[in-house]
């Protein structure tokens, strides 16, 4: 390999950088832009749920079970209805999500020691939202309902309510989330963010690249050349691998500054595995360029083959415990899923090589054989 050919190679490549400033927009520009629009859009968290009140017995004790929801940072209280029909209503324009409906009597039959039911209408066409939903409000019902019996029990047999409510749950569970105390998904779902954007943004400028040489005919400079098939694919590879490197420190100060997301592991071990990442993304647009003829058939097939893997296979859907046998073996496929490890372990672990050496592994080696199908398929002459 010789390395004047290559620098010549590369510079070349640099120089058609520079020189198409749209192209360098979408270099440096595109990708942050995808964080931030990414990083705000993929918020899982479920709150400030629009909500209303039917109270068909309007008593304090309604009230105060009312005061429960209105009280609560997951709900957002829009008043109350005068019947079930209106909050359906309501339901039905998307104005609420959910309408808790107080029955008649429904102070009376507590003050008898009696139980009442509590109907509560939900928009169910989300069903991740309305599961979460209906997890907050069994949560409080199963609050209210303890502190009703608990008073009720100590009343009756003149006892602390502290002892009554020990008797009434004798086995209390404690649950702490590890890593990530708080439960807040931003904290889980930006920096797999970062394994989407370098999933679609690098094999984008790679494929287009080349394809733009066959587009504009100057790849035949390099099919009568002396540069051999090495040396052209390393020249022409570096730069877009220098820019996503660059891309990638830029996406990690994202990340961590504007969404404020902890950052535990090493630093030169996160560096060392997004270079190994970047490697495999643009092998893989070079692989699109060789069965691709136009800049437009390059970016469909680019974005079919990149991004479509990574929201199913990734695991930031669907967890790799929940898949089926044929999906988990193609996620094990998938490079994006060995760098979702990498950056979960990274971010809120304090994982290192150490605990991640096999997925780091695995991408420097999807890397390299992608690098050598590329070399293989690569002609130095023009085709049919």
């Amino acid at each position: 390999m010789n390395l004047k050919r290559l620098e010549a190679t590369a510079a070349k490549e640099i120089r058609e950088m520079l020189r198409d400033r749209f192209f360098l927009i979408l270099a440096f520009v595109s990708p942050p832009v995808m964080m931030v629009i990414f990083g705000y859009g993929m918020n899982l968290d479920v709150e400030n749920i629009p909500f209303v009140i039917v109270d068909y017995d309007n008593t304090p004790q309604s009230r105060e079970y009312a005061s429960h929801y209105t009280h609560s940072r997951y709900f957002h209280f829009l008043g109350y209805v005068k019947d079930q029909r209106e909050a359906q209503q309501l339901i039905l324009r998307a104005r609420i999500r959910v309408a808790i409906v107080i029955p008649e009597h429904f102070g009376r039959r507590l003050a008898q020691g009696r139980s009442t039911a509590i109907q509560t209408l939900m928009d169910g066409a989300n069903p991740l939202r309305a599961n979460m939903t209906k997890s907050y409000i069994i949560a409080i019902n199963s609050q209210v309902s303890l502190q009703q019996v608990t008073d009720f029990m100590a009343t009756v047999r003149g006892i602390p309510r502290r002892e009554a409510e020990t008797m009434l749950q004798p086995v209390r569970l404690e649950v702490r989330y590890l890593y990530n105390q708080g439960a807040k998904s931003r904290w889980s779902m930006v920096p797999k963010m970062i394994m989407m954007v370098l999933m679609m943004a690098p094999p984008f400028l790679t494929a287009v690249a080349v394809v733009r040489e066959k587009e504009r005919g100057s790849i035949l400079n390099i099919y009568s050349s002396t540069v051999t098939k090495a040396e052209f694919l390393i020249g022409k590879l570096s730069p877009y691998a220098a820019v996503t490197a660059i891309n990638g420190l830029v996406l990690w100060a994202l990340a961590t500054q504007l969404f404020a997301v902890p950052f535990k592991g090493s630093f030169l071990f996160f560096v060392l595995a997004t270079m190994a990442y970047t490697s495999c993304t643009t092998g893989i647009g070079l692989l699109v360029s060789l069965f691709v003829s136009t800049q437009a058939a390059a970016i469909v097939v680019t974005m079919i083959v990149t991004l479509i893997p990574a929201m199913l296979y990734s695991g930031i859907i669907i967890p790799l415990s929940s898949m089926g046998p044929v999906p988990r073996f193609l996620a094990l496929l998938t490079p994006a899923m060995h760098y979702t490890q990498i950056v979960d372990g990274t971010f809120l672990k304090g994982q290192g090589l150490l605990e991640l050496w096999r997925p780091l592994v695995v991408l420097a080696g999807y890397g390299m054989a992608l690098f050598v199908i590329g070399h293989r398929l690569f002609t130095k002459r023009p085709r049919a």
